[in-house]
């Protein structure tokens, strides 16, 4: 009996140290292996049309589908990104060949503030206007200095890019093709019921396509609003700010308003009150509406997490693990939810079982009293 239990010990050790060095070993491209289960979650239904339509032949319809991933994606995802990166750089170079007169504008903005607003900066302790100047061409000083070094770290990381893209492809043709063997891999090593691995699995699911399908949908949809009505003003980068609104938009109660609200308050400060005004009513009467009216449809309440529980959760991530943060953080937290929801669900459903049978049991004694 002891030398049964220290097997069973030893194996239980093995286990996990094997699998803490799997999880070393492919940490350093663990992205890749996100990327290709989000989008062979995504595109799962796309792939089983495909793959029934060419049954038996798995490997022609893995890689039909790992074609359409990338027209649908990474093409348009590519070419985006090196428009924005033009424009990043544009703005970079007008930078440093001009000086940056924040004092004048900002002269300029006072002009049409009224009294009471400027005497609010003493009023609130934020310093006078020609202090806050000061400060602002200290911040645009510092961005400038930190942009630099980034802009290289993008371009000396391209090469890294370039693999893990190649390998998340690679993954998602297997994925693809196995998918079936894996999920059923899946449920038969999990330590768990199958009904709890059955819940789990399904709640991975709803969250990747709530989070990916529907917040990303949702933020194109506004980030290319937003663009559009940048483009029509006259402002230049609308394609950048575009983005910029886009990703915000991924983030609940911030939105997309982060961007637009400060652009129109600034043109109507400056004088603009025409671009302002239409930037503000874009924003109020389309951009905000088309959020409300898609976001429940798009992304849905299936994954039963609370709106604050996500902002907090996809910051944290994206602080701890960049870009994969935003799928990452919302997982977690549904994980998070899902562990402690389901036993109280199990003793609930257990209690309302036990109910039932005293129910049925009922009758019986009663005609035993009589």
């Amino acid at each position: 009996m002891l030398e049964d239990r220290f097997q069973k010990a030893s194996f239980v050790v093995f286990i996990v140290l094997t699998s803490i060095a799997f999880i070393c070993v492919i940490l350093p491209f663990y992205g890749a292996v996100l990327w290709a289960i989000i989008f062979a979650i995504l595109f799962d239904q796309l792939q089983r049309k495909i793959s029934s339509a060419l049954h038996p032949r798995k490997n022609i319809a893995a890689l039909i589908a790992v074609v359409v991933c990338i027209l649908i994606v990474l093409v348009p995802a590519i070419v985006v990104f090196l428009a924005v990166a033009d424009e990043v750089v544009s703005i970079y170079n007008w930078l440093e060949t001009h000086e940056l007169n924040l004092a004048s504008r900002l002269a300029d903005i006072r002009q049409v503030l009224p009294p009471m607003v400027i005497g609010a900066f003493d009023f609130l302790k934020l310093g006078r206007l020609e202090e806050l100047q000061d400060s602002l061409n200290d911040m645009v000083s510092q961005v400038i200095r930190w942009a630099a070094p980034q802009a290289l770290d993008i371009g000396q990381g391209a090469a890294q890019m370039m693999i893990s893209l190649g390998l998340m492809l690679y993954i998602l043709f297997f994925v693809f093709r196995d998918g079936a063997n894996l999920s059923a891999t899946i449920r038969d090593a999990s330590p768990l019921t199958p009904a709890h691995t059955d819940y789990f699995l399904r709640k991975f699911s709803e969250v990747v396509k709530a989070t990916v399908r529907g917040n990303v949908l949702l933020a194109l949809i506004q980030g290319g609003i937003g663009g559009i009505v940048f483009s029509l003003l006259g402002l230049e980068s609308s394609l950048l700010w575009g983005t910029v609104m886009a990703i915000f938009s991924l983030l609940p109660v911030l939105g997309a308003a982060a961007i637009w609200f400060p652009a129109s308050c600034y043109l109507l400060l400056s004088g603009e009150i025409a671009k302002g005004a239409a930037l503000m009513a874009a924003g109020v009467l389309i951009i905000s509406i088309v959020d409300n009216l898609l976001r429940p449809s798009l992304v849905g309440r299936s994954t039963k997490i609370p709106d604050y529980v996500i902002l907090v959760s996809t910051l944290g991530g994206i602080a701890l693990l960049g870009i994969n943060g935003f799928v990452v953080g919302p997982l977690v937290s549904a994980a998070f939810i899902a562990v402690w929801s389901r036993p109280s669900r199990d003793v609930q459903q257990s209690a309302l079982s036990e109910g039932i049978d005293e129910l049925q049991r009922l009758p019986a004694r009663l005609e035993g009293k009589h």
